[in-house]
């Protein structure tokens, strides 16, 4: 798993970029104005998840589209099925442990 991505979601403002453009695509003015950023400031988050791979940018006539790209977050949901994996394992088994307490399920 690549750090960089870590660290560009790691920080609120592109996290709710993330999040907008999960939607739709959205060119940067529109972004701004949904978080209420200054455009600078935006281009600068957009900068950094560009650079990280998390999004991509289409222009059009004098705009600016930016859309997420799957293909990191698909490798995210990979590395983090292996973790899935074990805590709904270790839900499963606690939720055996209750079922135990609240008399529904015997002691194996």
């Amino acid at each position: 798993m690549n750090v960089q991505t870590f660290s560009a979601l790691a920080e609120p403002n592109r996290l709710a970029i993330v999040d907008l453009l999960l939607d739709e695509p959205l060119p940067v003015g529109e972004i701004a104005e949904k978080l209420n950023l200054n455009q600078p400031q935006t281009s600068k988050h957009l900068r950094v998840l560009s650079e990280a791979g998390l999004v991509e940018v289409q222009p059009i006539t004098n705009r600016r589209i930016y859309k997420l790209r799957p293909e990191p977050f698909q490798e995210l949901d990979k590395w983090l099925d292996s973790y899935r994996r074990v805590w709904e394992a270790r839900m499963d088994r606690l939720d055996d442990y209750l079922n135990v307490l609240q008399g529904k399920k015997p002691l194996n």
